[in-house]
């Protein structure tokens, strides 16, 4: 592990030989830590982001040896699609996490049947403040363009998503290269958590990252590391 500095933050770089050590590292410090929450506050809560990268780590933490029935999960951002679609950030996390001893964790999901994404965006924030804040655990994932959650680099209300005092729990997405509207967690609430931790996978994602990092125009993942009052815990695997 190495702890690199950057101007306003920093973050634990951990990086592993193959993508199966990386999973089961990330899952027993993710266990450990929801552990310690519900030993001293009788729940854990966890926000995961979807995708294909996160496959491996959520089934070895559904294995773990956690209290789940004392576990609630969420999303870190969805789609604005029903669990149904195979773009749904929710049936990604069903099939993948929500099994073996996981079955008993309480599931919350973003998205909802509703007359459009703003009016979801509503539902959601007031839904979300009846959970145990502030989340215990974020697993975070990054795009090739340095986008993450969907804070992605052309969205239309971006500051708006990466206000670290905003008073909001979840807002609503429109940017081009985002394909369907979508639903995030704001950066405020993200930075709050206990534990925040970047899920990367590949040289690609592994550039990317270096990139983001670098001099020059700030890229959404960086805004978190700058944001975090606490070193972000980056895992990586070619």
């Amino acid at each position: 592990m190495a702890r690199e500095q950057l101007n306003s933050a920093s973050y634990d770089w951990n990086a592993f030989p193959d993508r199966l050590q990386l999973a089961s590292a990330l899952a027993a410090k993710v266990a450990d830590r929801l552990t310690r929450a519900i030993d001293r506050r009788g729940t854990g809560l966890l926000a995961v982001s979807g995708g294909t990268t996160p496959a491996k780590f959520f089934a070895a933490l559904s294995a773990a040896p956690i209290a789940w029935d004392k576990v609630i999960v969420t999303l870190v951002d969805e789609r604005f699609v029903p669990a149904s679609s195979p773009r749904s950030n929710a049936g990604l996390v069903a099939a993948n996490l929500l099994q073996n001893a996981a079955r008993a964790a309480r599931f919350v999901p973003l998205y909802h049947e509703a007359a459009g994404i703003e009016d979801a965006a509503a539902s959601d924030d007031a839904a979300l403040r009846s959970l145990p804040w502030p989340l215990d655990v974020v697993i975070l994932g990054m795009g090739p363009d340095g986008h993450t959650a969907s804070f992605f680099p052309d969205a239309d209300d971006l500051q708006r998503l990466l206000d670290p005092a905003s008073d909001r729990m979840i807002l609503p997405v429109h940017a081009k290269s985002a394909g369907e509207p979508r639903l995030t967690l704001t950066l405020a609430r993200i930075i709050d958590a206990g534990f925040l931790a970047l899920h990367i996978e590949g040289e690609e994602k592994r550039i990317a990252f270096d990139n983001a990092v670098a001099p020059g125009p700030r890229k959404p993942i960086r805004a978190v590391l700058d944001a975090s009052p606490r070193p972000v815990e980056v895992f990586w695997a070619p």
